[in-house]
């Protein structure tokens, strides 16, 4: 949650920004692996590239760490 607004990576799971970057600090270390720990990217599809960015962000955090992946 960001200045009080839900950031949503994944609607098909209902999965947000935070429970995916948990994902992947609890060890997942693929999009898949996120998909078996939390359910997103299993759905429609739509969201692999933004979990893709939340995988790379997270793992090897960068000035663009804590940045909204989603619009």
């Amino acid at each position: 949650m960001k200045g009080g607004v839900t950031l949503f990576a994944c609607i098909c799971a209902a999965a947000t920004e935070s429970e995916v970057r948990h994902c992947v600090r609890s060890g997942a270390r693929s999009v898949e692996e996120i998909g078996d720990a939390c359910g997103a990217g299993s759905g429609c599809g739509s969201c692999l590239n933004t979990l893709d960015v939340l995988l790379v962000t997270t793992s090897a955090p960068t000035d663009l760490d804590g940045l909204a992946a989603s619009a």
